[in-house]
């Protein structure tokens, strides 16, 4: 089944490049760009990444954040990121970078785009990873704030395929970026969002009403309301969930009570995602990993789970047919009930 899960093509749509600065390589910018941490080591790191909730992780991520400087860190960690999805057998990956955690300390949006484009290049001559890149705005600032940095990214729309909405989600309904993610939408931006992770299913039908996204980032809590749960699957509207981090992040108090196979069993479009992982301690498949050995899943499952992750992807249709064209390929060479 590892070997399985490895080797299955797969489309990571929920990742922020931020979150996957792992340790050595936190220390590694601090040094060079002289950025005192609170931390001297990378035991020390690690042994921060006990969290009892959301905004205890985002308090130690946006830490991290701050040794992010010049173009060169946001390539390198691009970069070592993509290296490593394309070991776990994405062939596509959908990054999240949040801008507003960067500008709003004095490093330009240009300094940030062109650092993590210059990587997204690369990999795909290097590899034939594909990878699109989706700009978040921080729910807990300001609206207008958003708007700022809409403004910014506008003039490298070609680099950017959608929005999202992420940071604290408690008290921070979608509604405030309604008028924003409008902008975004007229300028031919896709729109996605986190919501029904610690905020309410409320959130998830404001995200669909209000902000019109294609897709739910998380949405685990839609199972509380089943009407909700029937227009999700009726609207076929995806849902990127991240078991490692809901254990990481309490959601879930173990991954065997993650309720990632009722969501499949309620018929939802479903995939799995490793959010933060240099933080919640797995990529792409060790997150597929991890469910199947808690969960039971089986072979059906997984490849049922890769076949979303490809299909809910908003990469064009001549690479979607391509990619899952390998998909099935690979299936007809494996025993998918074994």
């Amino acid at each position: 089944m590892d070997a399985f899960i490895h080797g299955i093509p797969k489309a990571e749509l929920h990742v922020h490049i931020e979150g996957t600065l792992e340790p050595e390589q936190m220390l590694a910018l601090a040094e060079r760009n002289g950025v005192e941490l609170p931390y001297d080591s990378v035991e020390a790191i690690r042994a921060a990444y006990e969290f009892s909730d959301l905004q205890s992780f985002l308090d130690v991520y946006y830490k991290g954040v701050e040794v992010l400087q010049t173009e060169q860190d946001f390539y390198e960690l691009t970069r070592d990121y993509l290296l490593r999805t394309h070991k776990q057998g994405a062939r596509h990956t959908e990054i999240f970078f949040d801008p507003q955690a960067h500008t709003e300390r004095g490093v330009p949006f240009v300094t940030v785009i062109n650092g993590i484009h210059r990587a997204l290049a690369e990999a795909h001559k290097e590899y034939d990873l594909s990878a699109l890149l989706i700009l978040c705005f921080l729910r807990h600032l300001s609206a207008e704030s958003a708007h700022a940095v809409l403004d910014e990214a506008l003039p490298f729309k070609d680099r950017i395929v959608g929005v999202g909405l992420d940071s604290s989600e408690r008290d921070h309904p979608p509604a405030k970026f309604a008028e924003v993610f409008a902008r975004a939408r007229e300028a031919g931006l896709y729109a996605v969002a986190h919501a029904g992770e610690e905020g309410p299913p409320e959130y998830i039908r404001e995200a669909l009403d209000l902000l019109h996204v294609r897709r739910i980032d998380h949405g685990v809590r839609c199972l509380e309301d089943d009407a909700l749960v029937q227009r999700l699957v009726e609207e076929e509207v995806p849902l990127t969930v991240c078991p490692m981090s809901n254990v990481k992040l309490r959601v879930f108090d173990t991954m065997a009570d993650h309720t990632l196979l009722k969501l499949l069993e309620r018929g939802l479009c479903v995939t799995v995602n490793s959010d933060d992982p240099a933080y919640f301690g797995g990529y792409a498949a060790d997150n597929l990993l991890a469910a199947q050995q808690a969960l039971g899943l089986t072979r059906k499952h997984v490849s049922q789970l890769a076949r979303n992750s490809l299909q809910a992807s908003f990469v064009d249709d001549a690479r979607k047919r391509l990619l899952l064209a390998e998909l099935d390929a690979f299936l007809a060479q494996h025993d998918v009930n074994a």
